[in-house]
């Protein structure tokens, strides 16, 4: 059985297919720059050079139609017919209250995923695209969604609402959801097998840091509270995203610099972060080495960001009691040692010992690492996170009639006998 995993963004379209009987990837790769024109793509399977072919993507149904014919090209694919695909897997950003787990698609559940558009307007309305274009073209396969959302849906009340008129909660659903669920879902199980404990046993923080950082407190193997909110804005500092910041800020800039709503939501989410106090960069390998030269405003922006994730650790650590690790996840989070020492550096007092020669040779996005000292009473690694295993899984066991929510669902990756592949 293969299972292809889709990720539709906006410009993007990601895709992963995973040979479910043999336990391998057999294909990967992306299309980008779909609907804004010059698009292409790149095609990587194991053991060949990468394919790189250009090709216009108007729309995601073209785009998705090319990694098809890709994947069943005789001289590039792997795939002798499309009926080979069994099932896929689609991320949705946003479920808003109504998915807490992975679902099959159908009308209703669609219907509901348009219904929760306008919480995620950046991301939600490319999923559903993704989703359209894939059942046009694949009609008489499952399909089934899996939701960033749904992992954070074990918050308690006192967590995930927000400190303003009850009647936004009850007539819009104004209130803390949070992202990337299924990275925190996969590293927080890696974590507990590393520490050689039950999920349910464990109190762990995990740090997804990419272009989008979210941070997780996850007690007892259930999330309990998350940095990203109604949105994707809030929490930390991000590549482009402001994060934490005095909401009386857009209002008093809207008056003084005669701002739209669209305008300031735009610069919150596209001009902010990194790219705003640098004014150049978004990609952090860019900030460290131009950092590392000398460059004022690039050594400010690795301040505040690692600032702003140090604050995140001791407040999760209030929030969850006991803590047993920290978990460093995603492009920067797993690359990027120098936002890593700065962190936890000098978190000694919270029982965190650093081991900088081990913190500086985690430079791989394959290899899980532990970083702090092997006396420090608590841990921290670095676990590549792998969130299409997690469709995957979810859709077999779909398929198979065995799913259940994370907490009871055995995943492969969470057993000790795990090995990346």
């Amino acid at each position: 059985m293969d299972i292809l995993a889709l990720n539709c963004g906006s410009s993007s379209v990601k895709y992963q297919l995973f040979d479910w009987e043999k336990k391998v990837v057999i294909a990967k790769g992306m299309v980008e720059r779909v609907i804004i024109g010059d698009s292409f793509i790149m095609h990587e399977v194991p053991g060949r050079e990468t394919y790189r072919e250009e090709s216009e993507c108007p729309d995601h149904q073209v785009a998705i139609d090319l990694i098809i014919r890709t994947l069943t090209d005789p001289a590039h694919g792997v795939l002798k017919d499309i009926n080979q695909i069994s099932a896929i897997g689609h991320r949705v950003v946003h479920g808003g209250e109504k998915f807490t787990c992975s679902v099959m698609i159908d009308e209703n559940v669609l219907d509901a995923v348009k219904e929760v558009q306008h919480l995620a307007p950046l991301h939600n309305p490319p999923n559903i695209a993704g989703i359209e274009a894939a059942q046009a073209l694949l009609p008489n396969v499952p399909h089934v969604a899996i939701f960033d959302t749904a992992f954070h849906q074990t918050m308690p009340e006192h967590a995930y609402l927000y400190p303003l008129p009850y009647d936004w909660y009850e007539k819009f659903g104004v209130r803390r959801y949070g992202f990337h669920g299924t990275s925190h879902l996969y590293v927080s199980k890696r974590a507990s097998v590393l520490l050689g404990k039950s999920p349910k046993e464990c109190n762990i923080i995990t740090m997804h840091i990419g272009n989008g950082v979210s941070h997780c407190a996850i007690k007892n193997g259930i999330s309990v509270d998350t940095s990203m909110g109604l949105t994707p804005l809030e929490g930390a500092v991000m590549g482009t995203r402001c994060g934490d910041i005095d909401p009386a800020i857009p209002a008093f800039m809207m008056q003084r610099e005669n701002l739209s709503a669209k305008e300031i939501d735009s610069i919150l989410n596209k001009k902010s972060g990194v790219l705003g106090i640098t004014g150049r960069f978004t990609d952090r390998r860019d900030v460290i080495e131009h950092a590392s030269n000398g460059d004022k405003l690039c050594q400010l922006a690795l301040d505040i960001e690692a600032y702003r994730l140090r604050k995140y650790i001791g407040s999760y650590m209030a929030a969850i009691g006991r803590l047993d690790a920290v978990v460093f996840t995603a492009g920067v989070g797993e690359m990027g040692w120098p936002i890593r020492e700065r962190t936890i550096e000098g978190l000694e007092h919270l029982g965190i010992k650093l081991d900088k020669e081990r913190n500086k040779s985690a430079m791989t996005r394959k290899r899980e690492t532990l970083i702090t000292t092997d006396d420090s009473p608590v841990k921290v690694y670095v676990i590549p996170t792998d969130e299409e295993l997690v469709f995957t899984e979810d859709v077999a066991a779909i398929l198979a009639g065995t799913y259940t929510d994370h907490m009871q669902f055995e995943y492969s990756f969470s057993r000790a006998d795990f090995v990346r592949k």
